[in-house]
């Protein structure tokens, strides 16, 4: 089959010293540094540990493996945008959208070193994928303690080529996806036509581990703001999970029929009203986009989502369990055994991305 014009959903950056030199001069003491210590669990983990470390927090900067991961440090940190490129030919991708590393988990203390890296790293990153010819593209990190510098970094951001605003699924700046704070956020991204994506990793200062840390506030960031129904406030903005799967979907098509089935005994008892309305479809109908895995079951997927709101990243320089470097071949695997649809494969890699980014 073909699969020209494929677009990777999901695809990351690694930071570098060079991320935080686009800091003015009053911003020099929230640049992160790199330190290298001892690992306390080395026993089943590497010796070492790198580190960005900003106001005494921690993030972990990961010490890659080529052969795991797939790629080489040039196109994982953008040193040779080129070699990036080359690389996706080799992989036949047209187009990849980045997302950060850094930004996975709370980068600073103080809400002005949370500003200072955010407006640092969307400078760096808008700078190397101008050389890019269209074909890197990229999600804009608000610094949301702050909304006001939040809208000016999309406005920026959009100007330089980024297709998406990357939101935590948890409670972010103390506030939960669907608490009006964010509402002048969502209203200049729908004005901007670019989509809050809701990727893995977590809000919360105190990392937790597991499910909890990763894929359930992506997850959780979808459903909160169906249930409390604010698509319907912003009818044309597009909202999307990214690297957490879709299998969830059956689960939290189910939950949000039920609540809705039952809204007037909960309503009575706690005082709330579901308004949100059911649909065949309630992603589609929300303008929820979710990225899914090249093996999962997406012939029962599709009995949840429509073919149309399904995309496809392979989560490029991680080397995680979301890591399908080669999901291109494989999907075209699963084609030819005729588990999948051609049409529902194209979809899923180009027309789907396409529309969800506004590319």
């Amino acid at each position: 089959m073909d699969l020209r014009g494929l677009i990777d959903a999901d695809t990351h950056v690694d930071e570098t010293d060079a991320t935080w030199e686009y800091m003015p001069s009053g911003e020099k003491q929230f640049k992160p540094v790199t330190e290298i210590r001892s690992n306390p669990n080395a026993s089943n983990k590497q010796a070492t540990l790198r580190e960005w470390v900003v106001e005494g927090v921690r993030t972990r900067r990961p010490i890659r493996n080529d052969a795991k991961s797939g790629t080489k440090v040039g196109a994982r940190e953008l040193l040779d945008v080129e070699s990036r490129l080359r690389h996706m030919d080799e992989l036949g991708t047209e187009i990849q959208v980045i997302y950060p590393t850094f930004f996975l988990h709370v980068p600073a203390a103080s809400s002005a070193g949370q500003v200072a890296v955010a407006r640092s790293y969307n400078r760096w990153l808008a700078d190397r994928c101008s050389v890019s010819k269209g074909r890197l593209r990229w999600v804009c990190v608000p610094p949301l303690v702050d909304i006001d510098e939040s809208i000016k970094e999309l406005q920026l951001a959009k100007e330089h080529g980024a297709c998406g605003v990357f939101k935590k699924g948890d409670q972010e700046a103390g506030y939960e996806p669907q608490d009006p704070y964010f509402f002048p956020l969502y209203e200049e991204a729908e004005r901007l036509n670019m989509p809050v994506c809701f990727h893995t990793g977590g809000g919360a200062k105190e990392v937790r581990g597991g499910l909890l840390n990763s894929k359930a506030p992506a997850i959780n960031g979808i459903y909160s703001l169906l249930e409390n129904n604010i698509p319907a406030q912003f009818p044309n903005l597009r909202i999307g999970c990214v690297e957490a799967g879709a299998s969830w979907l059956p689960f939290a098509d189910y939950q949000l029929r039920r609540l809705h089935d039952r809204h007037a005994m909960s309503s009575n008892e706690a005082g709330r009203e579901f308004a949100f309305d059911v649909k065949d479809d309630m992603f589609k109908s929300n303008r929820a986009y979710i990225a899914c895995q090249v093996d999962e079951d997406i012939s029962m997927i599709l009995n949840y989502i429509s073919e149309d709101n399904l995309l496809m990243g392979s989560d490029y320089t991680h080397q995680d369990t979301s890591h399908e470097l080669e999901f291109r071949r494989m999907l075209e695997e699963r084609v030819e055994r005729e588990e999948i649809s051609a049409s529902v494969a194209y979809k899923i890699t180009h027309d789907n991305p396409k529309a969800f980014y506004g590319l």
